[in-house]
């Protein structure tokens, strides 16, 4: 018989009954049934006490563990049987902790308990949330420059950015005149930056610190980190003047060659050849060049006549070819001097898209002033007189018929005018021409504009359907509709 309430048992050590055994010991006494938890709204992260943030989703086993460590103290006397979260409403700022525990109590008999701790949320911002809110702290920033009057290199390198997700870090984006400034709560994390750049674009890069603060006592410094990128001054379309020493080293190449892409290295080809060549960061700044003219001096050429050129004897130490371009001879007229009868010869590498009466941008070099020290001394002869740089399309249907687009980075713009967006528009048109280009870039599906048959042959180049990728739009809240399971 129970010794307290009389009713008959099996025999255990305590002689009483399950029910008058719990009314006299409770073991999950000295175990708090209340805790709180500290959740930072911007990253959504749960402070792990002292000072570490970790990432958790709901009814997760890192936020079970997180909960538990609360109650490790407490939970040293009993045996910690099974764990588990009762279903609480998302935005309820609760969470419900169901608990079985067991322990020896009198005279060896072994009591098993069930019971659940409440935990109540509580906002608290973190210090990287603290420090992206005061923008202006920061302790490392990247400058990255480019002299140059067209923008190209940047929107490509904005893409690169984007895909690599290289811009989570930072704590504000700013543009200036002649580049980028990115703001960095840490050194580690603009390092970081600093290295992706140099194996992304031809750059060259150097580093300086100033002191903030220093405490004597603990002999803590406290710096702030200046890192300093320059981007090679060529971009695509360029035409430039190699020096005599760098041309022979790259295959007794012809000294004015255009530039065909930019990526971790510079692409030229001689358009009189078709020989190509890359030249990396480091010759270029060894052996630096200029482009001999800017954007705005291109002007509209048309076809008069054109013949292909299938065989052309290579020179002594001649470097490779390209097999992408077919190397062509053309008599070419300014469409601003049709009532004329002048025309101009020259050798061009786009034999296989121009044909007589297409229009063409390029270069007059025959009425300019070359003020660039390796052309000027030059033999004249070996000036050509026109330089063909790309086919000319309607740039409005191009406009029209564009069914894709792209991301851009957030960040801090100076007033915006007519020529920036025209540039945006020319790198577009590069991305629609170049295929290599495109493999880097992520391109988005544009919902807005109807899908029509890319097949046509004489139109300009267009991305393939292919090639897009579908725009990512999360319509819901995370936690689903009224009754929809909680996703973690």
């Amino acid at each position: 018989l129970c010794c307290q309430c009389g009713i008959p048992i099996p025999p255990n050590p305590a002689n009483m009954c399950v029910g008058c055994l719990r009314a006299q010991v409770d073991i999950t006494e000295g175990i708090p049934k209340q805790g709180t938890v500290h959740f930072c709204k911007q990253c959504e992260r749960y402070l792990q006490p002292p000072g570490t943030w970790i990432q958790c989703s709901l009814e997760s086993r890192e936020l079970l563990a997180l909960c538990l460590k609360k109650l490790k103290a407490s939970l040293s006397k009993v045996r910690l049987i099974d764990a588990g979260f009762i279903w609480t409403e998302p935005h309820s700022k609760r969470l419900k902790l169901k608990l079985t525990v067991q322990k020896e109590v009198i005279n060896g008999a072994v009591l098993q308990q069930v019971f659940v701790v409440e935990y109540i949320v509580q906002s608290q911002m973190c210090e990287d949330c603290h420090r992206i809110e005061a923008k202006d702290f920061w302790k490392a920033v990247v400058q990255v420059r480019q002299k140059t009057l067209h923008k190209k290199t940047f929107y490509y390198l904005e893409q690169l950015i984007l895909k690599h997700r290289l811009h989570q870090n930072t704590l504000r984006i700013k543009e200036i005149h002649d580049g980028l400034d990115f703001y960095y709560s840490s050194k580690q994390h603009a390092q970081k930056m600093v290295d992706f750049l140099q194996c992304t674009v031809p750059c060259r890069s150097k580093s300086s610190q100033r002191l903030i603060s220093h405490d004597i006592h603990s002999n803590v410094y406290n710096y702030k980190s200046t890192f300093s990128v320059e981007i090679v001054p060529i971009c695509k379309d360029n035409v430039v003047c190699l020096s005599p020493k760098l041309a022979q080293s790259l295959g007794n190449m012809s000294q004015i060659c255009v530039c065909i892409r930019v990526t971790s290295t510079i692409h030229l080809i001689d358009p009189r050849t078709l020989q190509i060549a890359e030249i990396d960061g480091n010759t270029y700044w060894r052996h630096p060049f200029n482009s001999l003219f800017h954007p705005k001096q291109l002007e509209e050429f048309i076809i008069m006549d054109i013949n292909r050129v299938h065989e052309k004897k290579k020179g002594a130490g001649a470097g490779a070819r390209s097999n992408k371009h077919t190397l062509a001879e053309a008599w070419v007229r300014k469409t601003s001097e049709l009532d004329t009868d002048h025309q101009f010869f020259c050798c061009t590498h786009l034999g296989h898209i121009l044909n007589p009466g297409d229009l063409v941008l390029g270069f007059d070099l025959a009425n300019c002033n070359l003020n660039d020290e390796f052309a000027n001394k030059m033999n004249p002869h070996s000036i050509p007189d026109v330089v063909l740089i790309k086919k000319s399309y309607d740039r409005t249907k191009r406009q029209r018929r564009r069914n894709w687009k792209l991301k851009e980075l957030q960040r801090d713009r100076e007033a915006p005018d007519t020529d920036d967006e025209r540039q945006y528009q020319d790198f577009l048109e590069d991305l629609e021409e170049d295929e290599a280009i495109r493999k880097n870039v992520n391109i988005y599906r544009n919902a807005d504009i109807p899908v029509e048959s890319d097949t046509d042959e004489d139109g300009p180049p267009r991305i393939s359907l292919a090639e897009m990728l579908e725009d990512l739009h999360i319509s819901e809240d995370a936690t689903g509709g009224e009754g929809a399971e909680m996703l973690t």
